[in-house]
């Protein structure tokens, strides 16, 4: 053992309490959430076809609809220039 005060520095999941960590199941899926994402979009604007006869619907499913079209095109543009920052 070495006498220095440096700490070993360790793997932010320890394969040892998580074995699924060493063949990958720990990551994220940024492609099937974005087309996920877009298919909700277009479900919730299928939604304006239907029988109802007043217009206050209309305007909340717009709203929402655009509204995850937004956080969509924002999260994109923010992971996308993340790494160009400097």
């Amino acid at each position: 053992m070495s006498s220095s005060s440096e700490l070993d520095k360790r793997p932010a999941v320890d394969t040892h309490d998580e074995p699924s960590a060493e063949w990958g199941w720990h990551g994220t899926f940024p492609k099937g959430i974005r087309i996920a994402g877009w298919l909700s979009v277009l479900a919730t604007f299928s939604l304006l076809i239907g029988n109802h006869e007043g217009r206050v619907e209309n305007i909340w499913v717009i709203a929402f609809g655009a509204g995850m079209a937004l956080l969509l095109i924002w999260e994109q543009v923010r992971s996308r220039t993340s790494w160009r920052k400097r």
